[in-house]
């Protein structure tokens, strides 16, 4: 091996190892939330430019245990995958390796229930409608599945939910829950906590019985725009996070 690939895999090696970390961190501040559901739900990050290798959470894994060794590092091409000691949750499989494979910018996924978004997803009409600056934030990038069908645990499944999320880095799935994509676990967990407060103001509007005040399609679509300008928030709030996950229990790095 040259000096330039031995540097390259060095590279390649540190890139993971931080994915683990911030990964895994997401998991204990999904737990902390009260966003997690049982031992169930997953979350992943593609290790490779096209996505073919990414890291999983092992199967039935309480999120506040999670550390980053426990990663899984899966190829979605290896049909053995599920016949392995280790297999992960079938539906996990299917779903986060297609969508890896075929959605260029979902380097990292994430799923699970949160209680407001769900509650959202359960609505005859679950469309996130601006009322406020977070509604506005998500306006024009959520996509809907309103073809909820069941526990999905085949490549149909994970190729049609890949259609469609498309371009949008977030799919609010009817009768289910929410997936959110990102190119950085920071961003994917910013998306993630945001979502969730807007959909608890909405359902909080909702409940109050009132009609709601929803702003002008161009107000909200200003308003998203503007929100692009605090891109950088997500890093420094995710790295908070992890300073207080420090304090608490490190553990989540190992």
């Amino acid at each position: 091996m040259g000096k330039s690939d031995a540097s390259a895999s060095a590279k390649s090696l540190e890139n993971e190892l931080q994915l683990r970390v911030d990964l895994a961190a997401a998991f204990r501040l999904v737990a902390d939330f009260g966003w997690h559901e049982s031992v169930g739900n997953h979350f992943s990050a593609a290790v490779s430019s096209d996505g073919r290798h990414f890291l999983l959470n092992p199967r039935w894994r309480h999120f506040s245990l999670i550390r980053a060794s426990d990663l899984i590092l899966l190829d979605a091409t290896d049909d053995t995958v599920m016949d392995g000691p280790n297999a992960p949750d079938p539906s996990a499989w299917t779903i986060h390796g297609s969508i890896h494979c075929t959605v260029p910018n979902a380097r990292v996924i994430v799923h699970c229930h949160p209680p407001y978004a769900t509650a959202l997803a359960c609505l005859k009409d679950p469309s996130l409608k601006p009322i406020d600056q977070n509604t506005a934030r998500f306006f024009g990038i959520v996509g809907l599945d309103a073809d909820f069908g069941g526990i999905a645990d085949d490549a149909t499944e994970g190729a049609r939910l890949a259609g469609l999320l498309g371009n949008m880095p977030i799919l609010l799935m009817g009768n289910h829950g929410v997936t959110v994509t990102a190119p950085t676990v920071a961003h994917a967990f910013e998306h993630l906590y945001f979502f969730e407060r807007a959909a608890q103001t909405l359902m909080l509007a909702y409940a109050s019985g009132q009609p709601l005040n929803v702003l002008t399609d161009e107000i909200a679509e200003r308003t998203a725009r503007d929100w692009l300008a605090y891109d950088g928030m997500a890093f420094e709030h995710f790295e908070q996070l992890k300073l207080m996950l420090d304090k608490k229990d490190p553990s989540y790095r190992d």
